[in-house]
């Protein structure tokens, strides 16, 4: 929605939060988690992050993990300006601009807030396309030495809107799941090869989860190792984000644990 007067950008605001707070409290909330210490509430967490999801599915980590120490990357655009507001007082640090274009400015207080925050980042917003991952969050992965996590998510038969992302509203008290992969390590000094290969795996890998916790929704039942989780500030996140972190896979092995083919013949992991 483009507004620009601050009254109508604060008016729509308060109201959009209200409505996320009441609706998504009704959802039943189940995560099956490769490694349950990427999330900043668990007491085994320890150093920052980089959480990726699609675009479409904002409103689960939105509403969950406020007050969580994570900063979110958003577009400079004036689509983003009620969603920043929202996004601030859902308890999350907002930075506006772009890795690429323009984004000198966002990478220099990305840089800084990484070193005692999380970072988040929707890889296909603004405006797509749909589930296609563009590469900053591999080239930011890459320049900072953070690790990235990457949060497939799924309703159980959600509407979803007309919009390029085919955004997605959960019904009322329906099924939420989260499938959530390991903490995924980036090489430094990636050429562009080396950066085109990890996009394209950690596009797949996402896509991959993505579908399983739609499938997971729709179908109900147990996983193996997941819980039920709750909209829960974490109380150590900040003093956590600042120590340092156990190094996090490589992009291969978690293709490979996932059952994703780890490459295709378009794209072979270019030589070290």
């Amino acid at each position: 929605m483009k507004l620009k007067s601050h009254f109508a950008i604060g008016a729509w605001s308060l109201v959009a939060t209200a409505c996320i707070r009441q609706w998504m409290h009704t959802l039943d909330y189940r995560v099956a988690f490769a490694d349950s210490s990427v999330d900043p509430v668990d007491p085994n967490y320890q150093g920052a992050k980089i959480y990726v999801f699609w675009h479409e599915n904002i409103l689960l980590p939105l509403y969950l993990r406020g007050n969580s120490n994570i900063s979110m990357l958003l577009s400079r655009h004036d689509d983003a300006n009620i969603l920043d507001r929202v996004a601030r007082m859902m308890g999350y640090g907002v930075v506006r601009g772009s890795t690429f274009k323009g984004g000198s400015v966002a990478l220099r207080l990305l840089t800084e807030r990484a070193s005692h925050e999380n970072l988040t980042i929707t890889p296909d917003g603004p405006r797509g396309p749909r589930r296609r991952l563009a590469a900053g969050c591999i080239f930011l992965s890459s320049t900072l030495g953070i690790p990235i996590v990457l949060m497939g998510v799924g309703y159980e038969r959600p509407w979803r809107l007309s919009t390029w992302d085919r955004f997605a509203i959960p019904k009322p008290w329906s099924r939420a799941r989260g499938v959530v992969s390991r903490a995924i390590s980036i090489p430094p000094d990636l050429n562009r090869e080396g950066i085109e290969w990890h996009r394209s795996g950690v596009e797949r890998l996402l896509v991959h989860l993505s579908d399983d916790a739609e499938a997971w929704a729709t179908q109900g039942g147990r996983r193996e190792g997941d819980r039920l989780v709750h909209k829960q500030p974490a109380k150590n996140a900040r003093a956590a984000a600042a120590l340092p972190a156990a190094e996090g896979v490589l992009l291969e092995s978690e293709l490979i644990r996932a059952n994703v083919e780890p490459h295709d013949q378009s794209h072979q992991r270019p030589a070290a």
